[in-house]
């Protein structure tokens, strides 16, 4: 039945379906939905009953019958903004619902910190932007995008907490509810964290579409995305990287983190819309920051001198960034100053 399909697409997206039988809609229902969906049989139904309550935005006619073009007038009668058939046009059913429920929002900034090369302190610098963003007022989500790399939530100290890691979510498809999701995730430190865990998780093929549905509940969010992204490419990290607003590729400066990070400025970076160097300082016989974004052909973000204090702050249960003056702090919030709107904070 047309009503159960309906019905069906509404709990997935997290909408609460009021149903109106037979008797025509009262005003006030009709006017206060979110969303009016209108099945094509009861259209009918109603052809020569008069008018329907009034004009309105958000009404939808959904029928089955695509050789049914009389559907067209009962569309024009009704006022519909659109005449929706299933079951081809139950993906963009689906993403509607969902908006009506969860209402517009500025998507979230998208930020994905790529290693260039192994032990360079991607992750690290991916948890310090959550707890930085975060701290600063801002809904944030962070997104392990590395299977190999150990789970983000162990950096957090959130590796007991409850709540789904990428296993759970891997066969994720087409519209995820940001809001369920958001609610679902553990929360350390203000993040809404989605980590691998260590139960073979390099065993798990992480699918493009999961990727995708994921990143696209987080940024309807609003606030900020940020992703821990591996050095190799595969559909997923591919997915990941070609939905970012900012890439920052961190990079030692010194020659042989230099060759390395090339391959991944020609593999990953390839993908990324906006790449830019986060330069690791590295002793006295490094590289100029400067010289090393240059010979990266990329545009420099900011140079990350060595913050001394982050071993004694991991052990004494410290994230990364957590420390607002450190120097790792510092450099988040005034990277993400540069880079966030100037829209207000969500608390």
């Amino acid at each position: 039945m047309l009503l159960d399909d309906l019905l069906r697409l509404c709990a997935a997206a997290g909408a609460e379906a009021e149903v109106a039988h037979g008797a025509p809609v009262a005003a006030d229902r009709w006017e206060r939905a979110a969303l009016v969906l209108v099945g094509d049989d009861r259209a009918a139904a109603r052809r020569g009953h008069g008018q329907w309550p009034g004009r309105r935005d958000g009404v939808l006619l959904v029928g089955r019958d695509l050789d049914d073009h009389t559907i067209w007038e009962r569309g024009v009668a009704l006022g519909a903004e659109q005449v929706v058939h299933l079951p081809g046009d139950e993906p963009w059913l689906a993403d509607r619902i969902a908006d009506a429920v969860e209402g517009p929002e500025r998507p979230a900034l998208t930020v994905g910190v790529i290693g260039g090369r192994g032990g360079s302190g991607a992750s690290t610098l991916a948890c310090a932007l959550a707890v930085t963003a975060a701290r600063l007022g801002r809904r944030t989500t962070l997104i392990d995008g590395d299977p190999l790399g150990g789970g983000l939530d162990v950096l957090l100290g959130a590796e007991q907490d409850p709540g789904p890691r990428w296993p759970a979510l891997a066969c994720s498809q087409g519209r995820l509810s940001g809001a369920a999701l958001e609610e679902s995730l553990p929360r350390p430190h203000g993040v809404s964290l989605l980590s691998w865990d260590r139960a073979g998780a390099g065993m798990v093929r992480l699918p493009a579409e999961a990727m995708r549905a994921v990143i696209a509940a987080a940024r309807r969010g609003g606030g900020v995305v940020v992703l821990d992204l591996p050095r190799a490419v595969d559909d997923a990290a591919a997915e990941a990287l070609a939905r970012l607003d900012l890439g920052l590729l961190v990079v030692p400066a010194e020659l042989r983190a230099l060759a390395a990070a090339r391959q991944v400025v020609a593999t990953s970076g390839a993908l990324v819309a906006d790449l830019r160097v986060v330069a690791r300082e590295s002793g006295s016989r490094g590289l100029v920051a400067e010289e090393l974004a240059r010979l990266l052909g990329l545009p420099l973000a900011g140079e990350l001198p060595e913050d001394a204090g982050l071993p004694a702050a991991a052990d004494r249960g410290e994230p990364p960034g957590a420390d607002a003056g450190g120097m790792l702090g510092r450099f988040c919030a005034s990277l993400l100053e540069r880079a966030l709107p100037t829209a207000e904070a969500v608390a």
